[in-house]
């Protein structure tokens, strides 16, 4: 996971030659520890990247089917106007988590750019949403899961495959 980190750092500052403008949100829940993770990689380079982060509760397509969850702060280091806004999010699968993101977004200010980094990506979208920065591809089937858990959240960097009903 940390050399996967690494190098999404470095493509991040090398996509936008540098870290002047980029701002990076995490997604919460497991997205928001990462992007800190990513900023402090960047940092030890030279290069302060502003985070914060993103609750999509609200804005997700399926609040009806799963139980509700309180909704978290979503917290912008800075406005983000005019400025390359980087989502950072664990696993990319069907695209609804990001499609809720763009719409939060779009509530919060206009930013220059949108750029997608994602440490897995699943594959098998229902909306057409591609990641610019992976850094893990792992096909996998409907009835699996990919599980990213990280010392920040689950006390431990794991990250796992599981069948449904396993």
């Amino acid at each position: 996971m940390q050399w996967a980190l690494n190098r999404m750092t470095h493509e991040i500052l090398e996509k936008n030659h540098g870290s002047d403008d980029v701002i990076l949100l995490g997604i919460i829940t497991r997205g928001a520890p990462l992007a800190e993770r990513i900023a402090a990689i960047a940092e030890a380079q030279g290069h302060a990247i502003p985070v914060g982060q993103l609750d999509i509760t609200m804005y997700r397509d399926d609040l009806r089917r799963n139980p509700t969850r309180m909704p978290s702060p979503t917290v912008l280091p800075e406005e983000i106007d005019g400025k390359v806004v980087v989502l950072v999010d664990d696993v990319l699968f069907s695209g609804r988590t990001i499609q809720a993101a763009l719409l939060a977004l779009a509530d919060l200010g206009r930013p220059r750019a949108i750029q997608l980094v994602a440490l897995i990506d699943r594959g098998g979208r229902d909306l057409p949403i591609q990641a610019d920065i992976v850094g893990k591809l792992i096909p996998t089937a409907r009835d699996e899961r990919v599980r990213v858990n990280l010392t920040e959240t689950d006390g431990q960097d794991l990250i796992t495959i599981e069948r449904s009903g396993q």
